[in-house]
Formats: C-alpha cells, sequence, structure tokens
C-alpha cells in the first residue's frame, strides 16, 4: 500500500513498537482529541472513529475473517472482512483499504461508504469495551484472501444462510451483528436481491 504523510507518520522506522493513537470523537462524530489505543477500550471506554468492512464474492457470498488468537481484544473469534482505526488525520475510507490489505493482502474493488452506527459493546471475555462510531465500507474481493497470521486466523466466505449456522455455533465478535445490521442497505444494493442479504 502506498504511504502517506499520516502513514508514515504513525509507523516505526526503527523497529520498535509505538504508541498508536485513536481519534475521540463526540456523538455527532466530530474529533474532540486522541487516546492510546488499549486506554480508549478499557471500561468505561472511550467514544473514538472506527470503520468496518464487508466484502464480497461475484456470487455475493461475504468474506468472514476469524481473528487471530494472539490479538488482546476478541481473539479467536469471527468478524466481518476487516475493521480497525483510522490514524489521527487519516480518513476512514483510506483507514478501511489500507487495513484491508495489511490483515488480508487484498485491494478491495469498488469499496463504497455504507453509513455509521455508534454503539457500546462490552465484551465480557476481555473486559474491554467497544465505544465505538463506526465508518461502515462495502465492496468486492477479487482476488484471493492471503492473511497475515499475526492478524487473521482464518477466513472462509459465507452465504446468508451460512453465515447464521455458523453464528449459531461459533463465537463472533461482539460488535458484529450491530455492524452487519447497519450495512445491511448498501450490502443489498452491492450484492443484488438474489444473494440473499
Amino acid at each position: 500500500m502506498p504511504s502517506t504523510p499520516v502513514t508514515a507518520a504513525n509507523s516505526s522506522s526503527n523497529g520498535t513498537a509505538q504508541e498508536i493513537l485513536l481519534e475521540l470523537v463526540d456523538e455527532d462524530g466530530n474529533t474532540i482529541g486522541t487516546a492510546e489505543k488499549l486506554s480508549a477500550h478499557q471500561a468505561p471506554g472511550r467514544l473514538h472513529r472506527a470503520f468496518s468492512v464487508f466484502l464480497f464474492d461475484e456470487t455475493g457470498r461475504l468474506l468472514l475473517q476469524r481473528r487471530a488468537l494472539g490479538k488482546y481484544h476478541s481473539p479467536g473469534v469471527w468478524s466481518n472482512t476487516c475493521c480497525g482505526h483510522p490514524y489521527p488525520g487519516e480518513s476512514p475510507f483510506a483507514a478501511a483499504a489500507r487495513r484491508t490489505h495489511e490483515e488480508l493482502g487484498i485491494s478491495p474493488s469498488l469499496l463504497a461508504e455504507a453509513g455509521t452506527v455508534r454503539y457500546n459493546h462490552p465484551d465480557p471475555d476481555s473486559g474491554l469495551v467497544e465505544q465505538e462510531y463506526n465508518h461502515l465500507f462495502v465492496g468486492l474481493a477479487q482476488s484471493a484472501p492471503q492473511p497475515d497470521p499475526g492478524e487473521v486466523g482464518e477466513t472462509s466466505f459465507v452465504t446468508p444462510d451460512e453465515l447464521a449456522e455458523r453464528h449459531a455455533r461459533a463465537p463472533f465478535s461482539a460488535w458484529f451483528m450491530t455492524v452487519l445490521d447497519a450495512a445491511r442497505p448498501a450490502i443489498r444494493e452491492l450484492t443484488g436481491p438474489a444473494a440473499g442479504w
């Protein structure tokens, strides 16, 4: 992925870990400051900007990822194609494209905004809180995922029926159904009525 002034400023040039900052926002999504990533997720949580991506194949199946077991937040659970947080000053669209490439090795096609959703989801397993103003994106995955094993444990393309079956038997991220339901109008527009979303 190409570097921008924002991504360059947020990457470490000497190989040392750098503090990751998130944009804090008000209830209308206006930036009001920054906070370190983990502290923003500690109870009761601080409202911050996030994004969620939903990519589909040519038959209208949704690409899911199972989060890597080494992740400190919601490890090993299934979730949407990609989700994360823009760097301070980075547009949600640019962040969504960047992280999809970093996590899955693919660049989305026809990536389009699908609205926003605000939620407060505590994660009972970790004790962390997802207090987010989430920008939603839908698009197409036109190449096979090549996941970064440090980020993604497994991927799977699913139909709506297969998703319902998997959701009934496997753990999913606390935010998954909220972001999926909020993105459904744009998903239906992208995939068409035959896909069943």
